[in-house]
C-alpha cells in the first residue's frame, strides 16, 4: 500500500511537472521518497540521485524511463493525456487538503480554460467564484459542488490507474 501511494504520488508530481505546478526538484524528491517506501528500479535510483542543480537538466530525460520502469505511464509535457492527468493531480491535491477549492477551480481554469473536457466544470466553477456578489448561489454551495468534482476526478483516476 505504502509502494502503491509513492508510486501515484510520483506520477502525480510528473504530472503537475508538466504543466508547471510543480517543479523538477519536486519530481526527484518524489522519487526519493518512492525509493524509501520500497519502489527500487535502476533509472529511479539515477532520477533519486539528481541534485537540486541537476534537476531542470536531467528529469526531462531521466523520468520516461523511471515511470516506464515503474509500469506507470508517462505523459509528455503538452499532451492531452498529460493535462488531463495534471487535472486529475490537482484534485488529489484538494482532496488531500493541500488545496482549498477556489484554489484548485482557479489552478484548472487557469491553466487549462474551457477547452480541456474533464477541466470544464471546474473552469465553469471558477467563473462562478467570479461572479458570487451577482449569482445566486453561495461560496459554501460552490466549494461543495467543487469538492464532488475533484472526487468525480480523483475516483476516475484510480480506475484509470487499475486498467494500466
Amino acid at each position: 500500500m505504502l509502494t502503491e501511494r509513492a508510486a501515484a504520488d510520483l506520477q502525480d508530481r510528473a504530472a503537475l511537472w508538466s504543466i508547471g505546478e510543480a517543479c523538477a526538484h519536486d519530481v526527484v524528491m518524489a522519487a526519493c521518497d518512492a525509493l524509501v517506501a520500497g519502489l527500487d528500479t535502476p533509472a529511479l535510483r539515477v532520477l533519486a540521485a539528481c541534485t537540486r542543480g541537476e534537476a531542470d537538466y536531467d528529469v526531462p530525460d531521466l523520468l520516461p524511463a523511471a515511470l516506464e520502469e515503474l509500469g506507470l505511464g508517462f505523459c509528455p509535457p503538452g499532451s492531452l493525456a498529460g493535462q488531463e492527468a495534471a487535472v486529475r493531480a490537482l484534485a488529489r491535491r484538494l482532496l488531500g487538503g493541500e488545496l482549498t477549492p477556489r484554489e484548485l477551480a482557479f489552478q484548472v481554469h487557469q491553466h487549462f480554460g474551457h477547452e480541456l473536457p474533464p477541466a470544464e466544470t471546474l473552469a465553469e466553477l471558477d467563473d462562478e467564484y467570479d461572479t458570487l456578489e451577482y449569482g445566486e448561489r453561495t461560496r459554501a454551495q460552490i466549494d461543495a459542488d467543487v469538492v464532488a468534482e475533484a472526487g468525480r476526478l480523483a475516483a476516475r483516476a484510480g480506475s484509470a490507474m487499475a486498467a494500466m
